[in-house]
């Protein structure tokens, strides 16, 4: 299929931000409300992050929190987004998500990574440094438990027994795995094993173009089928009767958001040993120090989906010619805006724009 006429799916993203004044139970609410509100919008899914020990986000397990939404819910895709491999003794995650998946139906998106938040990994006294290579054997691990019977490994971070998994997840042989790509090195690798990515969300357009063209060229080259790829691309969006409004409830959102509780030294990769950053993410120098300030216009033009409809529409459409075919939509999670005026930013959304790209448009 042309890309530009290929199906383009819609996603919601919700960290579970905890603002100053609010208690974890009221960011739960809050979040499991927009979540349940994206299903009767017709959204495609929910996608839920995985945070430790402060109030950047306050789920710590995606599991449990998509189970929970998943039974308040009959037909939303339930992504993690992302799990945090080296964190985790990789057959806890894949007995959670198998058991998730029987659970929803079939439901699951399987969004993965190797993390970078050096308060994180302190917490759990985790080396930073061995973080690339503890998440590609646990991948390994995790699909070979749900792909095989009797699987059995021996590995450099990991071992197993010779495990039958008990229960499978209901999609076969798995569900959809996405890694969640930031570096072109990561980028590579996964097209060249044929593993959808989700790209990042702070890159500007140009760099997310370069990813995506990256990602099909190391997949070809690899003799991997990339006509049904399914590619992810996170980005703030937000659309508004008029580019004036826009422009202005832009600003007025930028207020609302205070970069230092994102973008500090705990968000940042350093090693605890070195105090410098982590071996494997030097393509992160500085990215999480320098305050990540970047102006209005540079937002506008370079990183979010913004606009009135039609400058939006505009926008995707580009993004699905470029190859992505689901869009994970972010309309504030940084940002306390109260329900009923986000209520309203996500149904102008599913109305004004949701309909210009059905299958048959």
């Amino acid at each position: 299929m042309n890309e530009a006429r290929r199906p383009m799916k819609f996603s919601t993203f919700q960290l579970f931000h905890k603002f100053d004044g609010w208690s974890v139970k009221e960011v739960y609410d809050y979040n499991i409300r927009l979540a349940i509100l994206a299903e009767e919008l017709g959204f495609h899914g929910t996608w839920v992050g995985e945070h430790h020990f402060r109030g950047y986000g306050v789920v710590p397990n995606i599991p449990t929190m998509l189970s929970f939404i998943g039974a308040r819910t009959e037909k939303l895709r339930l992504g993690t987004g992302i799990v945090v491999l080296p964190l985790h003794n990789p057959i806890h995650v894949a007995e959670q998500i198998a058991e998730l998946d029987v659970l929803t139906g079939g439901r699951v998106e399987f969004g993965v990574g190797r993390g970078y938040q050096s308060v994180e990994f302190e917490g759990f006294r985790a080396d930073l440094s061995e973080a690339r290579e503890r998440f590609l054997e646990a991948l390994d691990v995790i699909v070979g438990l749900w792909k095989e019977t009797q699987f059995e490994h021996k590995g450099a971070f990991y071992q197993t027994g010779a495990v039958d998994l008990v229960p499978r997840p209901l999609q076969s042989p798995h569900p959809p795995i996405y890694v969640a790509a930031v570096s072109p090195e990561t980028v590579r690798m996964f097209g060249e094993r044929g593993i959808p990515i989700l790209a990042d969300p702070a890159a500007p357009f140009r760099k997310v173009k370069v990813a995506i063209d990256t990602w099909r060229e190391a997949a070809i080259g690899a003799g991997h089928d990339v006509t049904d790829a399914e590619l992810v691309l996170s980005r703030s969006v937000y659309a508004a009767p008029t580019l004036e409004q826009a422009h202005e409830d832009q600003e007025r959102f930028e207020a609302m958001f205070d970069r230092s509780r994102i973008f500090n030294a705990d968000s940042a990769p350093i090693d605890a040993k070195t105090g410098q950053v982590a071996k494997g993410f030097e393509f992160w120098q500085d990215r999480y120090l320098k305050g990540g300030e970047v102006s209005n216009d540079f937002r506008w033009e370079q990183l979010e989906v913004i606009g009135d409809p039609e400058r939006v529409i505009s926008q995707v459409k580009e993004l699905r010619e470029w190859g992505f075919t689901n869009l994970m939509c972010d309309f504030g999670s940084t940002r306390p805006i109260p329900l009923d005026e986000m209520t309203r930013i996500m149904t102008f959304f599913a109305r004004e724009v949701l309909p210009a790209f059905k299958v048959d448009d």
